[in-house]
């Protein structure tokens, strides 16, 4: 049994009252699903949604660890901001608790709002020079799909992780989670609303781990 698991972790994420560290590294690949024919809106990630299946395209995977972490303590707020009537940021990953501000960038009204089961809320109609800036925290895991009751094309997800170890890959797939601690765990794949891969893998100090998900 690797007792790191079961130690609490401070702030920035290394093992206390052990000579164990947070330093295990896993890297791999994730095969995306084939991006949309034609040119981005805005050179922006949109969002697809096909047959009740949300994802952003060109395609992007979050990969997160799953594992009995304690929940962090006022995580970072983080920003998913409106511009070119588009969320600049349209598939934002976060812990459990963060609270996301919604910043208006153009030059009009928005009104964000989500009747997702993990997250229902309508931040109503606010102008780009609203302050404070309009926020909710986001304390439930699950998908969260955003959008504009003023400008019905607008789609954004918020994935809420109860975990504080996730990274987003690139858009050819790759990734790169560092800062792991050492023991047994499940690695996910989220590549869209119906797709979520997983593999366990075990971790190991000063060790990177090559992990691919075909």
């Amino acid at each position: 049994m690797n007792l790191c698991r079961f130690i609490p972790l401070i702030p920035m994420l290394l093992l206390t009252g052990t000579v164990c560290h947070a330093d295990a590294v896993v890297e791999g690949h994730v095969t995306l699903p084939k991006a949309r024919p034609g040119p981005v809106v805005n050179k922006r990630y949109e969002i697809v949604i096909r047959g009740g299946v949300a994802a952003t395209d060109p395609p992007r995977a979050v990969i997160y660890l799953e594992g009995p972490f304690p929940k962090a303590e006022n995580p970072p707020t983080q920003q998913m901001a409106q511009k070119d009537l588009a969320f600049v940021t349209p598939l934002l990953p976060v812990a459990v608790g963060t609270k996301v501000e919604f910043p208006n960038l153009d030059d009009t009204y928005h009104n964000i709002f989500s009747y997702s089961p993990a997250k229902r809320f309508d931040l109503g109609r606010y102008r780009p020079d609203e302050r404070p800036i309009p926020s909710e925290v986001f304390d439930v895991p699950g998908l969260v799909t955003l959008h504009c009751d003023i400008h019905e094309h607008m789609r954004g997800l918020i994935l809420v992780l109860d975990t504080p170890h996730f990274v987003m890959t690139d858009t050819d797939g790759h990734f790169r989670l560092a800062g792991l601690p050492a023991g047994h765990f499940t690695l996910k794949a989220w590549v869209d609303s119906k797709t979520t891969r997983e593999q366990t893998v075990d971790l190991k100090n000063g060790a990177t781990l090559q992990a691919d998900f075909p």
